[in-house]
Formats: C-alpha cells, sequence, structure tokens
C-alpha cells in the first residue's frame, strides 16, 4: 500500500513500525459548536483508512483527541477560548458546553457511517501529562518562562532542528512578516508559541502547575496525547490541511524538541471543502451545519440530503483534492447513491446460471484493491463499482446470464468494497434492523398484493397501490420475476 506523505511530499510504501500493528492519530473537533461539512470530510478520509487498514489484516489504534481546552479565538496564543466563550455567553458550565457539542458530534458521526476511534482522549483530561511534556522541552532548552507562561523558542530550537520542514515555510521569511509585533508581548520572537498560558483572573478553566495558575496551548495537547496512546514513535498522524501549519509544524517541533527524535512517520492531510471558491469554515461563516444538510434548513441547499449522499459526495473526490460545494454537487452523488443501492439490490436478488455470458466483471476485486493501495483512491473505486453496475443490470433484466460461482464473487465483492470500506449504508441493503426489516416487509407486502391484483386483472387495485407509493416517493419497476423498487 502506497500513500502519500505530506513531509516528504510523495507517495511512499506503508510500512508500519510495528509488524502487524498500526498506529493512527488524528486531529479531531474543537467542541464548541455544530459539525459542518468541513469537519465530516476528515472524519470519512481517515475513517476510510482506518477501515482499508483493517481490511488488509492490520491491527490499528485509532487515537483521535477531543480539543476541549487552550484553542483561543483570535490565534493559537491570544484571544479568549472558544469554549470558554461559549459557556460564558450560554451561561453555562464550559463542560456542558464541551459535553453537548461532543455527544451532537457524535451523533452526526455515526449517521455518516464514521466508525469510532480505538481511543477518544480529551484535552482537559491530559493537564498533568501535558505539564510533564512541557518541563522536558524546558529541561531540553527549547522553552522559556515569561510571566507566568511559558513559550516555545523557535528560534533556538531551529538552530538544531528544521521549524518549517512540514509546511515548506522558511523561518526568516515568517520572522520578517511577523517582526512588527515584536517586543510588544510576552514573547521573545513572534515566532514563538505558547505551551502553557497564565489565565487571567477571569478565565473559567484553569490549572495549577510550577509557573501559573492556567492552561496548555492547544498545540500541546496533541504530541502529549499521541505519545500517550502510541508510544514515542508511531505510524500516521492525519488531519485536515489547514492544520498543516501552524498546529502540526508547531506539534513536530514539540515532540523533536521534549523527545529529541521525530513521532511521526507518515503525515496525511486531507484537503478542504471550499464554497464559491473560498474554505468552508466556521472563522469564514460560510459553513452549513451537517444537520441542515440533513434537513434541508439552508438558503444555499435545494432540500435536505441523506447522511450516505454526504459520505459518497466526499468519497467521489480523491482526499488530497479540493472539493467545491455546490447543491447541483450533491444532487449528482444522491444520483449516484441510487444508481447504486438499485444495482446492489438487483445483485442480491439474482439467480446463478450454468455459466456467465457477460463480460466486465473479470478482476474487479483486484482492480479496486490497486485503487485503495493507491493513496487511497476511492474515486476510482466507485467509477469500478458503476461500470460492474452496467453488467450486473444487463444480467438482472435477463439479457445475460452468471454463473453461481462468479455470483458469490460479485456479491463478496460489493458487499467489502460498498460496505466494508467505502462505509456506504445502502437504505435497502441487508440489515439486521428489526425497524427496516419491518418497512420493507410492508412495502413487498403492499407490491406483492398489487402483483396478485394484476393477476386477477384488477387494474384500479393494482393501478391505486402503485400511484399511492409513487406519491410517497417509491420508484417501482416490473420486471419478469415481479417487481422491484427503491426509495
Amino acid at each position: 500500500m502506497q500513500i502519500y506523505n505530506t513531509l516528504t511530499r510523495q507517495k511512499e510504501e506503508f510500512v508500519p513500525l510495528n509488524s502487524g500493528h498500526v498506529g493512527m492519530y488524528v486531529c479531531g473537533p474543537t467542541v464548541y459548536g455544530d459539525a459542518h461539512l468541513g469537519h465530516a470530510r476528515p472524519a470519512i478520509t481517515f475513517d476510510l483508512l482506518f477501515r482499508y487498514l483493517k481490511h488488509l489484516g492490520y491491527k490499528v489504534r485509532y487515537v483521535r483527541n477531543i480539543t476541549d481546552v487552550g484553542h483561543l479565538e483570535h490565534d493559537a496564543d491570544e484571544g479568549e477560548d472558544k469554549i470558554q466563550k461559549k459557556a460564558r455567553l450560554e451561561q453555562l458550565e464550559p463542560m456542558e458546553v464541551v459535553q453537548y457539542f461532543t455527544n451532537r458530534y457524535h451523533h452526526d458521526m455515526e449517521l455518516l457511517g464514521v466508525l469510532p476511534p480505538s481511543i477518544e482522549p480529551h484535552a482537559s483530561g491530559h493537564i498533568i501529562e501535558q505539564i510533564e511534556f512541557i518541563k522536558k522541552i524546558l529541561d531540553a532548552g527549547f522553552a522559556y518562562i515569561s510571566e507566568g507562561s511559558v513559550y516555545f523558542d523557535v528560534r533556538k530550537y531551529n538552530e538544531t532542528y528544521h521549524y518549517g520542514k512540514l509546511s515548506g515555510r522558511n523561518i526568516d521569511e515568517l520572522y520578517e512578516n511577523t517582526r512588527e509585533l515584536d517586543g510588544q508581548s510576552e514573547k521573545r520572537c513572534p515566532l514563538d508559541f505558547a505551551l502553557w498560558k497564565k489565565a487571567s483572573p477571569e478565565h473559567i478553566m484553569h490549572w495549577p502547575s510550577p509557573w501559573s495558575e492556567g492552561f496548555p496551548g492547544w498545540h500541546l495537547e496533541c504530541s502529549t496525547m499521541g505519545t500517550k496512546y502510541l508510544g514515542e514513535q508511531f505510524d500516521i498522524h492525519g488531519g485536515g490541511m489547514d492544520l498543516m501549519f501552524p498546529h502540526h509544524e508547531c506539534e513536530i517541533a514539540q515532540s523533536c524538541a521534549a523527545l529529541g527524535h521525530d513521532s511521526v512517520r507518515y503525515w496525511m492531510h486531507n484537503n478542504m471543502i471550499t464554497i464559491n471558491g473560498q474554505k468552508m469554515g466556521k472563522s469564514y461563516n460560510n459553513f452549513i451545519t451537517l444537520e441542515q444538510f440533513f434537513t434541508g434548513n439552508h438558503p444555499l441547499l435545494s432540500r435536505p440530503f441523506s447522511p450516505m449522499t454526504i459520505r459518497l459526495f466526499i468519497l467521489m473526490a480523491h482526499y488530497r483534492s479540493t472539493v467545491d460545494f455546490s447543491s447541483e454537487a450533491l444532487e449528482a452523488a444522491e444520483k449516484g447513491l441510487t444508481r447504486l443501492t438499485e444495482t446492489y439490490n438487483r445483485l442480491r436478488k439474482l439467480e446463478p446460471a450454468e455459466e456467465t455470458t457477460v463480460g466486465g466483471l473479470e478482476g474487479l476485486r483486484g482492480r479496486c484493491e490497486q485503487a485503495m493501495s493507491d493513496d487511497l483512491n476511492s474515486p476510482i473505486v466507485i467509477s469500478e463499482l458503476f461500470d460492474s453496475a452496467r453488467a450486473i443490470n444487463t444480467i438482472a433484466d435477463g439479457k445475460a446470464t452468471i454463473s453461481a460461482a462468479d455470483l458469490k464473487e460479485l456479491q463478496d465483492v460489493w458487499k467489502l468494497f460498498v460496505e466494508d470500506i467505502l462505509g456506504l449504508k445502502l437504505e435497502n441493503g441487508s440489515t439486521n434492523n428489526a425497524n427496516e426489516q419491518a418497512y420493507h416487509g410492508a412495502v413487498d407486502m403492499l407490491l406483492d398484493l398489487r402483483l396478485e391484483a394484476k393477476r386477477q386483472k384488477d387494474w384500479t387495485t393494482s393501478d391505486a397501490i402503485r400511484n399511492r407509493l409513487t406519491n410517497l416517493g417509491f420508484k417501482i419497476k416490473d420486471s419478469k420475476d415481479g417487481y422491484e423498487w427503491s426509495l
């Protein structure tokens, strides 16, 4: 399997540190508001990676953090804590805000088919570990104390290591662009970033430390928790491209300073979702929450879109490419999902014959495996499935046949890639849910009654059942074996 390593800017063969085991850390949300489409993309991207690594036989420890302290409003070091601000405005305890939006995030992720991580640590639950991590950086000489806060010394660090190697930044250019701030803060250099901030008297969220009553800097949590749960070196660190600088760059610096070496072997970043060419996000005030997608309650949406439509929309583009949102693009994804669903239902109902008389199905599993092993190329997998749909529909229409062995292989491949790897829960697919079974059984019963009415030439009853179901949004197709339906 090859993955694109952002650090080296090239595809590399993935070789885990511990054979058979993979350690993966992904930056999770700051839980002060509802999740939006920009949150969905990294969640789905690294869910795809998680699923595929497990398919390849690896035992994966997947850590996805929850940021519930230290992420300040204006930048990484200045302003009010985002969660504290929400708590103050809503007259709530900060942890009430955290719990409320964490629960909603989990609910949205479940609807999107995102598997839960192995461990989901909170920054606020690891204050002691973060203090100890800061002590290591201070002992190594790469940090300093200023007025009760602790700052990372970027210029001192750059004398031994390379600050900017992940994002391609040059420290001299960075310094020139920020020099006007020099001398206006507690920092020795405007590039320095906070490891620990002394809390102001009105600050709600604070903890005791050797330096002051305060709170950890935003960047510190991931270095600390990644090391705690995955070790001083681990395989994969992921997140959105917007985190590459400064967040991930600072993570690398912190870990090298404290441990004396890099922690991460492969850095992976998904690209942005844009709207009218601009990044979609809370800071730009142009985001659409996932709940708004599911309800259609937003002026840019033509109607509600299902969670699986959102998931397919994201998977139809390679994770490293930019995706520009539009209602029309979602409608196209919705049509694609309907086609996949209808084809999957027809595939599951196919009966084997003596021989296979249709082409285009040979090597489907291998082509899909090859695409996934080529840096998670989900668009190619989806394209291969759509190509095979033509052959499946030809067989279902009675214009070709398929042998028992070929049918089982085809059904297994679709189950593997549609459900297990792409994570698409198709509405009329197999289910163990009693309510879903009852729902499908009721529709089948009505269509069985219609079929019997047709046999009795009771066209009034037959047409009434079809018309009522059609008005409710069902698509009904008569076939030589009876009928097929979809929603």
